[in-house]
This record gives structure tokens, sequence and C-alpha cells, in this order.
């Protein structure tokens, strides 16, 4: 029997190959309406066939093809004809894309549309969309020849399907600032904004999607969208039409887009009621369990980036159609009893599950960003710290970072941290995610983990047996700004009332080299935190004095620097209060008196022009001349012989009631 399924097999195999090349050998036909004929043929033959596309692929029909279409003498039907083959191909397999790429397609095609005739524009353009909208297809192919853009531009004015393709490639290709810039540039927004109102559907589909991308993060665009009317009606009014109930759910939801990218760029007022009562509730419309996995997905991304920053637009989703629980079914999809009758559909689902549950954690991230009662209701809601402690594992990298913002935006709550945070031991899974994640990841679980270490949090005792200390000092010495940013205020959280061998042991991870380097950072933000952790590593006297015994050249070394070198008022306010803790060591402050240099340098800021800096040297003064303390009277007769006296006299007579009293 195998030996019989053998020889079927491969006859039937050399029989496809045979029938495939009696096409391709047709191509080379001498006779140009054979040639024709030929093609015809072909185009019959691999519609909906991938297997006929493949062979022909393989049996090199391709170059042949484009070699017609190129060829001047090429009747203009052939041309179109081998287009509409070379479309048809393209539909196939991402590997038939990547095939007619290696042939030079896009040039050739390119080419094709300077051709004075319709019908081959169009089949050369409805090639082109099917290659650029193939994920295999590098964006920037649209753009290497600066010509092509402003030809497509004209194109858009001849036909309907000139303008559903081209807007469809523009919107496929756009993909970040620089493309947006150059579609701007050559006028897509005056070009486009007519065809919103276009007699086709599929027009009005596509130039909502053009604006969609072109507007994303971009307030050049957002700013000119604003004030561009299409028959006496303004954009904003027109996407409002398209967000009606009636509408296509596509339509609703890329207009929802716009919007909200416009929303976001400050074009439109977040307090405006085309925001509040149209686009906010139209996308949470989109998150029920009526709507398509994907429409659900795009709703609740969409909707967290709208309210992301805006509390007022937080707290009206929260309480829109019970809109925080109708999320928690994000998690229970598709379940066994799913009412999904569509096999494949239900193939989909299981595949793309993940997905729903990336954008619930986006969003209720969004929305307890700020309010403490909206965080309450968050987690109050069926399971929701197993789920985000599960989050945390996933295999998918794009539903732990959603994870890990949900907890980020949850831990800004002092009621949860010392409550659920504490309940669901999440420092565990947190750490562990710490341990090798890539740095988008790595920045958000950091700051989580700096809530996590402030003082009133009881994780911050287990996080420190875990090993955190040596975690965070290698935070610090990262090439990304923001994870030193978050190692180094990390490390300032923990070392905030800490007792004498936490601290001891952050100065021993961090090394004097590495304190040094941060204290000489470019940004000022991890210079202010590094400030912040030698003030809360230098309170308390007995720790000042056992730090500055062990520590002192270094610490007073790295004062001088700071006070003398070019930093803000802030930074140098900081650094004075860092000496005023010295001054109050016991033994500590001699490093103090024995230092000339800062003593005039205190000297020097008791008399600046600003307030804060002035008040921060008294401090440092009158730490150091305490009667009740061993040495005053000496501490005294040193300041008085400086003229210290003298500037207290003169400050007493301040306008500055602080000063003053001071």
């Amino acid at each position: 029997t195998t030996t019989i399924l053998q020889s079927f097999f491969s006859l039937s195999l050399q029989e496809v190959t045979a029938s495939s090349r009696h096409y391709v050998d047709r191509l080379f036909d001498l006779d140009p309406q054979k040639v024709l004929q030929g093609v015809i043929d072909m185009k019959n033959a691999v519609i909906g066939n991938n297997k006929q596309k493949a062979n022909l692929i393989v049996l090199g029909a391709v170059p042949r093809l484009l070699y017609l279409l190129q060829q001047e003498t090429s009747s203009t039907e052939l041309r179109t004809e081998c287009a509409v083959v070379l479309g048809s191909l393209a539909m196939g397999t991402e590997n038939n894309v990547k095939s007619l790429l290696d042939c030079h397609i896009i040039p050739a095609l390119l080419q094709g549309l300077l051709s004075p005739d319709l019908k081959f524009i169009e089949a050369c353009l409805r090639c082109l969309r099917t290659i650029f909208i193939s994920p295999v297809t590098p964006e920037d192919l649209l753009y290497t020849d600066a010509t092509v853009i402003s030809h497509l531009m004209a194109l858009l004015s001849r036909s309907r399907y000139t303008q559903e393709y081209i807007c469809q490639i523009f919107s496929h290709c756009c993909k970040g600032p620089d493309h947006q810039t150059i579609l701007f540039n050559h006028g897509a927004v005056q070009n486009i904004a007519h065809l919103l109102v276009s007699t086709s559907y599929k027009v009005r589909m596509q130039a909502l999607k053009c604006f969609s991308v072109l507007a994303f993060e971009n307030p050049q665009v957002s700013m000119t969208l604003v004030n561009v009317s299409v028959d006496g009606e303004l954009l904003p009014q027109i996407f409002v039409k398209m967000l009606q109930r009636d509408k296509p759910i596509e339509m609703q939801l890329t207009s929802a887009k716009c919007l909200t990218s416009m929303c976001r760029a400050g074009a439109i007022r977040t307090d405006d009621s085309c925001i509040v009562l149209k686009t906010l509730p139209c996308l949470v419309r989109m998150c029920s369990k009526e709507r398509l996995l994907e429409e659900r997905v795009e709703g609740a991304e969409t909707l967290a980036y709208l309210i992301e920053t805006d509390v007022e637009l937080q707290r009206i989703a929260s309480i829109t159609d019970h809109l925080i629980v109708m999320l928690a079914d994000y998690f229970k999809y598709p379940s066994s009893v799913s009412a999904i009758t569509d096999i494949k559909r239900l193939d989909h689902d299981l595949k793309h599950a993940h997905e729903l549950r990336q954008a619930a954690f986006k969003l209720y991230a969004s929305l307890g960003a700020n309010d403490e009662d909206i965080r309450k209701k968050i987690i109050e809601t069926e399971n929701m710290m197993d789920r985000i402690v599960n989050g945390l594992s996933e295999s998918s990298i794009k539903v732990r970072l959603a994870a890990v913002r949900c907890l980020h935006s949850l831990s800004r709550s002092v009621q949860q941290l010392r409550t659920s945070f504490q309940d669901h031991a999440v420092w565990k899974p947190l750490m562990k995610v710490l341990q090798n994640a890539p740095n988008e990841i790595l920045v958000v679980a950091s700051s989580t983990l700096c809530n996590l270490l402030l003082e009133f949090s009881p994780s911050k005792e287990p996080i420190l047996e875990s090993g955190a200390i040596e975690l965070l000092c290698s935070l610090t010495q990262s090439e990304n700004l923001a994870l030193r940013v978050n190692g180094i205020w990390a490390l300032m959280n923990m070392a905030f009332q800490a007792e004498q061998k936490i601290k001891s042991d952050i100065l021993r991870g961090l090394s004097t080299e590495q304190l040094f380097q941060l204290l000489s950072d470019s940004d000022v933000n991890v210079l202010m935190k590094t400030l912040g952790l030698l003030r809360n590593l230098l309170s308390t006297r007995p720790h000042i004095d056992h730090i500055m015994s062990t520590h002192g050249k270094q610490i007073m070394q790295a004062v001088t620097l700071i006070l003398e070198g070019e930093h803000n008022i802030e930074v140098k306010e900081q650094t004075l209060c860092i000496l005023a803790n010295i001054a109050d060591g016991t033994t500590a402050k001699e490093l103090i008196m024995t230092n000339d240099d800062i003593l005039q340098k205190i000297k020097y800021y008791m008399s600046h022009s600003n307030a804060k800096l002035q008040l921060a040297a008294m401090f440092c003064i009158s730490n150091l001349v305490w009667n009740e303390e061993e040495g005053s009277q000496e501490r005294q007769d040193k300041l008085r012989d400086m003229g210290i006296v003298d500037i207290l006299h003169k400050l007493s007579q301040s306008s500055d009631p602080n000063l003053c009293d001071k």
C-alpha cells in the first residue's frame, strides 16, 4: 500500500508541476496574442490556489511577468493582466511576497504608475497595496525615491480605486514621526480630507485610517486637523458623526482613535463634549462582551491612552457602563462555554487571548493612575491581585509589561501597599521580574519597587532580605537613565529611617567610586536622588558619626565638589542640608570645624541672594553651636572670629520672617 501511495503522490506532484510549467512556457510564446491568453489563463488558475501560486513562483513565472509588465512593446492589456496576476501571487503566503520582493517588484510597479492608462495604474496600485500590507515588506521601500509620494498624491484624484489603494498604502507605510512628516509635508492632510465624504465606504474608511496613523502622537498633524473643514464642516465634527452607533464598528473605532490622538496632542480639550460625551463612551462600548476580540483589544488600548494623564476622564470612565467589572471578563475569555460556534474563530481567539489580558492591564493602569477610590475598586474586582501576579510570569513580554504597569499604578496607594500588596506577597514575583528582564520592563518594575520600599510599606523588610541592595546598586550603573534614577531612588527610600546595618550595606554595595560617579551624573534627577540618599544615610547621630568615621573624607570631598559646581538652587540646598546633618553628629561635626574651605562656603551661602540657601546654611551653623554640647564654646569662638555673628545681626533685620526667626 505504501508503494502505491508514494507513486500516487509523486505522480500528482509531477502532474501539478507539469501543468504549472505549461502556464510558464506560454509566457515565452512569440505570438503576443498567445502570451496574453496564457497570462489570462494563469490568472484564472491561481485565484484562491496557494499551491499553484507557489509552483509558478518556483518555476520562475515572476521575472517573466515583470519583464512583460515593463516592456514598452507589450500591449496595455497584457501589462494590466501581468499586474493582476502578480497581485494574485502576492495574496498568497508571506514567502510569496518575499519572492516578489527579491525580484524587485516594487520599482517595476512604481514605474508602471507613470503610464497614462488608468486601468493599468489601478492594477499596479492594487498589487502595491497587497505587497505593502504584508508584514514582510519594509515600509521604507515607499520612501526611497522622493518623487513617489508626490506622484501618489497626484494620482489620488484619478478614481475611487486609486483613492482607496493609495490611502491604504499610506496608512500601512506610515510608521513613526519621520514617515508622518514626509506625508504631511507632501500635503497628505489637504489631499485626503475631502475623501472622508466620498460616496464610497471603502474610500472613506481608508482615508479615516490614514488620519488615525498620521495624527498618532503627532501634535503638528493634530493641530492642523482641528482647523481643516470639508464642505463647511470641521474634521472633528466629521469624526464625531463617524462615531455614531449606526456606523460600522471599524469606522467608530478608527474615528475614536483620531479624536483620541487629537485630544492627547492638546488639539482638543479633555473636557470638550466630543471627548467626554462621544469618544469616551464609544470606546467603553468597544470593551463589551458582544464585540469581537480585536475590537475589545483596540477599544481598551485606545481608551487607556485617552485617559492616561487626565484624572477627570479616569473618573468618568470608571463609572461608565460598569467598565471596571466589564474588564474582568477579559481574563475569562474564551472560556470552554464560549458561545463561539465558528471553530476557526475559536482557534484564532485562543491564540490571541493574551492580547485581551494585556489590554485589560493597560486600561486598569490608566484608570488607577491617580484616584484612590478607583484603585480600591480595581483591587476589589474578583481575583485581581492573583491575575496581576500571574501576569508577571506570562510568556508574552507584552502581557508582563502591562501587568507591571498595572501593579505600578496600584502601588501609588498607601492603603493598598499596606493591605492587598502584603496579603499577596507581590514583591516576590516582582523581584523575579527584575532579575533578567528587558529594559522597558525593568524601568516600570524598578519604579514599582521604589514604592514598595517606602517606610510605611510592610514589603520593605522581605525585599531587603531577598538581595535587593545588590540588584539596585547594579541598576545605578546602567546606561539607561530611567534605570539609574530608579535604582538610586529605591536606595534612597530604603535608607529612610533604616537601621545602621542596612545603611552600611548600601554604602558597601555602591562603593565610593560609584557614589562619585552618580554625584557627577549629567542628569539633575540622578544627582538629586543621590543627594537624597546621602541625606537619608546621614540621619540620627550614631549613624552620622559611624558613616563619617568610615567615609567622611570622601563625603566631604563630594560636598565641596557640588557647592563649587554650576548647579541649580535645589541641588545646592540639598547639599547644605547634608552638611547640616553632618553638623548634627557628635564627632562628625569636627570634619566641618577643621575644614576652613567648607566653613567659608557656609558663610558665603548665609549671605546668598536666595532665602532657601540662606536658611539651609543657617541650619549648619545652629547645629554647630548648641550650648549644651561638648566643645560648643570653641566652635562658637571660631565662628565669631569668622564674622558669622555680624551676618546673623544683619539677617535678623531681614524682611523674610523665616530668616529673621532662624
